[in-house]
């Protein structure tokens, strides 16, 4: 590595020590990326680099299987050491200029199998108010696909039973109508005509879901209603509301259901945002692919 690109590189670190006080991981994260880049350059200066230069070095890098992520670390290391070196004059501008920030996919969101969701959805003991709350708003969760903010934020007047569906406001504050199957229908309707009266006591409230005290769910209360179900269930994998939602989008892929229906139904303004379960569907896919097929 060129002696000069080393002295460079504890300048930066030190600089960034005294102005931005980071931390002694973070700047040794910087270090160790820039030194790696510099010991490929060999006898070239960093302030000497050129945009080629990255490009080849991200390249290689590529074909050594660097993830993404790592790689758009490296990108915006070498930003910040070459705006800090402009800053200081030593060069007019930053070789990083034309080159985009590898994308990092998002992981997919986690899901639950069918059977799975079976378990979780029976885990409550129905034989009492609260359990029988429980086991309903599990039902109406998968059945429709809702946020979890939506869920707790129905209220009795936007339940239709005689039409099967509810609304809900989404995000943007957008109001959607959406279907509920017949099962969670009638969990709904035994709900309604006695557990909630029952667990509103002398209390009154508009929201469909309620507490012992009267008020409505919370967000909060209602992830610790899952995570004590998924534990009951037998479920180990990590689980929130939000794990519902998904499973929901994805069973209906599973068997058939058209994309933008899908989208209609979780209330996404950008079909993009539900093609993630596409792929979801495709890889259960492979793996029944794989574990059945005679040459999978």
């Amino acid at each position: 590595m060129n002696s000069e690109s080393n002295k460079l590189i504890e300048m930066f670190q030190d600089a960034l020590w005294v102005e931005q006080g980071l931390s002694e991981n973070t700047l040794k994260s910087y270090g160790t990326d820039l030194h790696l880049f510099a010991g490929w350059l060999k006898d070239k200066s960093l302030l000497q680099v050129r945009e080629y230069d990255i490009s080849d070095y991200l390249a290689l890098k590529f074909r050594q299987g660097r993830s993404s992520r790592s790689s758009a670390r490296l990108v915006s290391t070498l930003r910040r050491f070459f705006g800090y070196w402009i800053r200081e004059g030593r060069i007019d501008e930053d070789p990083c200029g034309g080159i985009d920030l590898p994308k990092i996919g998002k992981p997919l969101p986690g899901t639950l199998s069918e059977r799975d969701v079976e378990s979780l959805i029976k885990a409550p003991a129905i034989d009492n108010p609260l359990g029988f709350r429980d086991r309903t708003m599990l039902e109406l969760l998968y059945a429709t696909g809702l946020r979890v903010s939506e869920l707790i934020g129905v209220r009795c007047e936007y339940l239709n039973l005689r039409q099967g569906a509810v609304r809900v406001t989404g995000k943007g504050n957008k109001d959607r109508l959406v279907p509920v199957g017949e099962q969670a229908l009638d969990w709904l309707g035994s709900y309604l005509e006695q557990q909630r009266s029952t667990l509103l006591g002398n209390h009154q409230s508009d929201y469909l879901f309620v507490t012992k005290r009267g008020g409505a769910m919370t967000r909060q209360a209602f992830w610790y209603v899952i995570k004590r179900y998924a534990k009951k269930a037998g479920i180990e994998k990590p689980i929130s509301p939000h794990t519902l939602r998904h499973a929901f989008a994805t069973h209906l892929l599973n068997h058939g259901a058209d994309l933008r229906v899908v989208q209609l139904l979780l209330g996404h303004s950008d079909l993009s945002s539900t093609q993630i379960y596409t792929h979801i569907a495709t890889e259960r896919l492979k793996n029944i692919h794989e574990k059945f097929h005679p040459r999978g």
